[in-house]
């Protein structure tokens, strides 16, 4: 097998000079720390009066207040189906507006049909992946968490992180699994000590660690070559061209 000789010495003609940037330490050093506690989004995918996946949202949100952070949690009642109406709706506004407030978010779902509910994905598919100038989710960090009524599962919170993946959100390594739901909440609604409890501290814990190392750098951190070059004046007049815009 042929093996070249290294550093490569051919070049990168492909390349625009005008748009690559070497990532440096330097440059991921934040210049001016944020003063403010960090922000949190909370999102749930149950509208029952007893619902599990609210009590564990709940849960989350009590120890990232206790871990110095400011948390809104988002109740969907009355959220319209996606597309069903504009954007302008007052609940749809509300969830942006709280989307793009955040500087970390974590989603809880109940597992339905071996996946995540439609009432947690109608809120994901309100959140565009820009709005102008504006990204809701992008750069923000994420937890995923996940209850059922039977055996444990990780379908929901696999759908999750694959969903937060592709809305550019930065998806923290650990999760939470609660099986049997029913039996780890009391009638008050407030989980139970155990395990499973020690793993959604252990969530929350990792989650305001990643927030608070990425908050002040995540428009660095998601600053890409290509949409770099994509920003350019030229660029955008051949994409215009190639679709069919400005032709007559």
């Amino acid at each position: 097998m042929d093996k070249p000789l290294q550093p490569f010495a051919d070049g990168l003609p492909n390349l625009s000079e005008a748009h690559f940037k070497v990532p440096t330490s330097e440059r991921v050093h934040a210049t001016t720390p944020f003063t403010h506690a960090p922000r949190f989004l909370v999102l749930y995918g149950s509208l029952r009066e007893r619902s599990f996946s609210r009590f564990l949202a709940y849960e989350a949100a009590r120890l990232l207040e206790a871990m110095g952070g400011e948390v809104r949690i988002y109740d969907a009642h009355g959220l319209p189906l996606p597309d069903d109406t504009t954007a302008d709706h007052p609940k749809v506004q509300e969830l942006r507006s709280l989307s793009i407030w955040s500087e970390g978010q974590v989603w809880v779902s109940p597992e339905r049909h071996g996946s995540l509910t439609g009432v947690m994905k109608s809120q994901i598919d309100w959140l565009p992946l820009s709005e102008g100038s504006v990204r809701p989710t992008q750069g923000r960090t994420l937890a995923v968490m996940q209850v059922s009524g039977g055996s444990q599962s990780f379908n929901a919170v696999n759908a999750l992180r694959v969903i937060g993946r592709w809305m550019r959100m930065i998806t923290v390594p650990n999760q939470s699994s609660v099986p049997m739901a029913y039996k780890e909440f009391d009638d008050a609604g407030r989980m139970k000590p155990g395990p499973l409890y020690e793993r959604v501290v252990d969530v929350c814990e990792e989650l305001m660690k990643f927030t608070l190392l990425t908050r002040e750098r995540a428009d660095y951190l998601v600053d890409r070559y290509s949409e770099r070059k994509e920003r350019e004046p030229d660029r955008l007049r051949d994409v215009a061209a190639d679709i069919g815009f400005g032709k007559r």
